[in-house]
């Protein structure tokens, strides 16, 4: 029943008819998550990166209650511009699909549609977590919960620092989740190389981070695995400058009754004008990179 909501495009149908590694990529980070054109820019540019290395890019939204695994030019053109466009975790897919609407995936949503098309790993900027404050308001990302249920691998530049890194990390292990460093024994906080957190496992190769994941799945434990993968180092921001930026940020959230899923939109948006721009510059780096070391794992996960 599934098949009758997905849509492939041509490019990631021939793949799966010639068994080519296939990398799934978001849409929220092109919808809401950057600005017009930068958006649709990154987005090719994420796309073609991945061809390079030797996969194949599957680029994930719901458009008119279809789930399209893999976007033509106009379909990236049309998330980028359109305001017509719902940010779309789990809970939002059942309403969208139904009503025939238009959604950008999340994380979460990503790693769903991911599974359903068995796409086994996916390539974002940074995964979401516990916010800061959730001791009081219970916001979690339902990133986590994804994670610890279904089976996609998730590379990315560990998590978004506008969160509670610490409690995020504890979910996870509470879930099961393995996070494994890539070459590092850190875990990156998304702008930043480093935190004050450690990684469960490090690897140095594509073949390793495959290996780690096709054992957890043999084994038959479900859920994924968080790939953290630093920002590369000539873009990574300070630490102590980026934790004073996100501290004047989330002040002037919480100032403007800023709550649920318009939270990160909102913090990404006031650091990116705290930073004069220089986040952005830095998320579209770590984005790249991630493309480039997934497409290797996917490589090797094939084999």
């Amino acid at each position: 029943m599934v098949k009758s909501w997905l849509e492939y495009s041509i490019e990631v149908l021939e793949a799966k008819k010639l068994k080519k590694p296939i990398v799934a990529l978001e849409s929220t980070i092109i919808a809401h998550g950057m600005p017009y054109p930068q958006n649709v820019e990154t987005a090719k540019e994420v796309e073609n990166i991945i061809r390079e290395n030797g996969a194949v890019p599957a680029t994930i939204a719901i458009i008119n209650g279809k789930i399209k695994i893999g976007l033509s030019n106009e379909e990236l053109q049309f998330l980028a511009t359109s305001e017509n466009v719902q940010k779309a975790s789990r809970r939002d897919l059942p309403y969208l699909v139904a009503t025939k609407k238009n959604g950008a995936t999340t994380v979460a949503s990503t790693m769903i549609c991911a599974q359903m098309a068995n796409i086994e790993v996916f390539v974002t900027g940074g995964i979401g977590g516990v916010h800061r404050g959730a001791e009081k308001t219970m916001d979690i990302s339902a990133d986590l919960q994804e994670l610890a249920r279904t089976n996609v691998a998730v590379v990315c530049a560990g998590a978004k620092s506008i969160l509670d890194l610490g409690l995020t990390l504890e979910y996870l292990e509470t879930h099961g989740v393995p996070v494994v460093g890539y070459e590092t024994n850190i875990f990156p906080a998304f702008f930043t190389r480093k935190s004050p957190f450690h990684v469960n496992y490090r690897v140095n190769s594509p073949e390793e981070a495959a290996e780690i994941i096709r054992t957890k799945w043999d084994l038959g434990l479900n859920g994924g695995l968080v790939i953290a993968n630093p920002i590369p180092e000539k873009d990574a921001l300070n630490e102590a400058f980026m934790n004073s930026i996100i501290e004047e940020a989330l002040k002037q959230a919480k100032e403007n009754h800023i709550t649920g899923k318009e939270v990160t939109p909102f913090l990404l948006s006031k650091v990116k004008e705290l930073t004069n721009g220089s986040s952005l510059n830095a998320n579209i780096s770590l984005i790249k990179h991630n493309a480039e070391i997934g497409a290797k794992i996917a490589i090797s996960l094939k084999k």
